[in-house]
């Protein structure tokens, strides 16, 4: 039992080594990119410094498995080279049990990062998206998804517009049982709209059998609204960053995804590509469990063999190979090419039986 926790203890510390190292690189990376593709007239440094920041666990969580694969790689190579598995071995313990310990730990850290770190960076990454977005057209546009239906915000120079439909078209082209609310630079409403259809073209919002109402006036709106068969309102909504505004998974904490998709189905889009991500983040803790069982499948050997590097590379490239298999079945669900189970749990079961069997075949021939 004192081994088990020696070598859990060994593979922990090397792990969060790892990881700080490579948030750190990553940051560097990401604040460089960020002050490339923003004006500094427009953003000031403190403000693509907390972009950076708020960009940063959601960098580092994408890549979680290689920084895995590479600490399994690391502990293994280490105590090969201080003979301490040989002493392992000649204790009695074979390369299964030792292995106990730091799948244990990879299991932990696999479901401590999706219980609790997945809702941290879901929340940031959402913060990174609205900033993002805010700094880019210097608009505020936002998409919300709920049980009462879709919420739509659009900006300009003239001031605020939010949109509500109960439903909307499969093409999320056209909204259902429409409303506009706009509001003028001072924050004051000044106009509402309802209508039957509203769909978004070229131009702007085409109103079919609309109501207006304004209600900047002393008076009582009611009667200075009039009814327009035919009403077309600009926008600086497209139906790409409309799509982009709400669709993206990974800005959806895993606590709340299930209502989240509940009430995508309600409004009538479809929620198969929060399905997949959400058993991809499911099926975590196995696939980091498969990187350290590849990592050690290639370097539990004793460095006296040779080959040593050879061995790394092969580990660090079957782990690369295993982790791009995994994104490409997850793009195979969003796409509807495979079942969403299939798409998420076959790369980490499929990976686990692959490094067992090289590692069986390592140690025992």
């Amino acid at each position: 039992m004192i081994l088990h926790f020696y070598f859990a203890r060994r593979f922990f510390r090397v792990f969060l080594t790892t990881l700080l190292i490579f948030l750190a690189f990553l940051t560097l990376i990401d604040l460089v990119e960020q002050m490339r593709r923003f004006d500094s007239k427009d953003v000031s440094f403190s403000d693509i410094v907390f972009l950076t920041l708020f960009n940063a666990p959601g960098a580092i969580y994408q890549i979680l498995p290689l920084v895995m694969i590479l600490s399994a790689v690391s502990l293994f190579l280490t105590l090969a080279r201080t003979s301490e598995l040989v002493v392992t071995r000649s204790a009695g313990r074979s390369a299964l049990v030792t292995l106990a310990s730091p799948m244990c730990v990879a299991a932990v850290i696999g479901i401590t990062t999706v219980t609790l770190f997945n809702p941290i960076v879901a929340s940031t990454t959402r913060q990174y998206i609205t900033l993002e977005q805010e700094y880019k057209s210097q608009k505020k546009n936002a998409v919300s998804i709920g049980r009462d239906g879709l919420w739509l915000r659009q900006g300009d120079e003239n001031g605020q517009t939010v949109i509500h439909a109960l439903s909307t078209s499969d093409d999320m082209r056209t909204l259902f049982d429409a409303r506009f609310l706009q509001y003028n630079t001072d924050s004051q409403p000044k106009t509402r709209i309802i209508a039957d259809e509203a769909r978004l073209t070229n131009t702007g919002w085409q109103l079919i059998r609309a109501k207006q109402w304004s209600l900047d006036t002393s008076g009582n709106p009611e009667e200075t609204a009039r009814k327009i068969d035919a009403l077309m309102l600009p926008t600086t909504l497209t139906i790409d960053n409309i799509r982009d505004s709400f669709s993206e998974p990974a800005a959806i904490s895993i606590w709340e995804m299930d209502a989240y998709i509940e009430g995508l189905e309600e409004a009538g889009f479809s929620a198969r590509r929060h399905k997949v991500w959400q058993q991809m983040e499911f099926a975590r803790p196995l696939f980091l469990m498969a990187m350290v069982l590849v990592g050690a499948s290639f370097t539990m050997r004793h460095t006296r063999f040779g080959k040593t590097g050879v061995a790394v590379l092969a580990a660090i490239m079957m782990g690369f190979g295993l982790y791009y298999v995994r994104n490409f079945a997850q793009i195979l669900g969003e796409n509807g090419q495979l079942p969403t189970m299939i798409a998420a749990w076959t790369p980490p079961i499929a990976s686990i039986l692959l490094a067992l069997g090289l590692l069986l075949h390592m140690e025992d021939g």
